[in-house]
């Protein structure tokens, strides 16, 4: 690497955030959030990093699309026999991260994770395009495979077993939903001292305060 990291920097300038100027419910805000990032045309403004911790205890983190948020909390959907899964059913807890540049935001959330009902994962499946309908059903995630001839090879399969008729849900693959304990709301100021505002719940209500940058 030849790139100097530490000149790699910039001032951020495009925002302030206050307690006076937030929702008083965290999924209001990411909602509201949400939606301006949508506005300001950011690349696949529902990419989030899941954080969760494997079985044998060891952190583990990759980037997602968050699929919905209501009151209820945050979903995505994944493979069942996946590395996610294995540590999601060893400690159901995870953190998300979004990462807005373009607007010097960042949103991050923690709390407990449980599965989709059937239903909700079948009612998402059944709206996925079909070659990821294929997918699903092709896919050993986490797996390992020989090599990328395998796996056309293995969806291909699948795409001639499926061929006519419907794809149906397989039982390996579903929802999770994240029911939030805590978020945290980042806005980017100059010379990093950046607004942070945080909602923490507490029984069936939120206390909202600032953290230090």
């Amino acid at each position: 690497m030849t790139t100097p990291l530490a000149d790699l920097r910039r001032n951020y300038t495009r925002g302030t955030l206050d307690v006076t100027e937030v929702a008083a419910d965290p999924l209001a805000q990411f909602g509201r959030w949400f939606e301006e990032a949508v506005a300001a045309q950011v690349p696949e403004p529902n990419a989030m990093t899941l954080a969760t911790v494997a079985p044998d205890g060891r952190p583990q983190a990759r980037v997602m699309l968050l699929k919905a948020c209501d009151a209820e909390g945050f979903t995505f959907f994944t493979n069942y026999g996946s590395h996610k899964a294995a540590a999601l059913a060893a400690h159901p807890q995870a953190a998300l991260c979004f990462w807005w540049i373009e607007l010097e935001r960042q949103v991050r959330v923690e709390g407990r994770i449980e599965p989709l009902p059937r239903a909700d994962s079948a009612a998402y499946f059944a709206v996925r395009p079909r070659d990821s309908q294929i997918g699903a059903w092709a896919s050993r995630q986490s797996q390992p495979v020989a090599d990328r001839a395998a796996l056309e090879a293995q969806f291909a399969e699948q795409a001639a077993r499926w061929d006519g008729r419907e794809v149906e849900l397989p039982q390996h693959w579903g929802g999770y939903r994240l029911h939030p304990e805590r978020v945290e709301f980042w806005q980017g100021r100059p010379g990093r001292m950046h607004d942070r505002i945080v909602y923490v719940r507490t029984g069936d209500a939120w206390q909202i305060g600032r953290l230090q940058p």
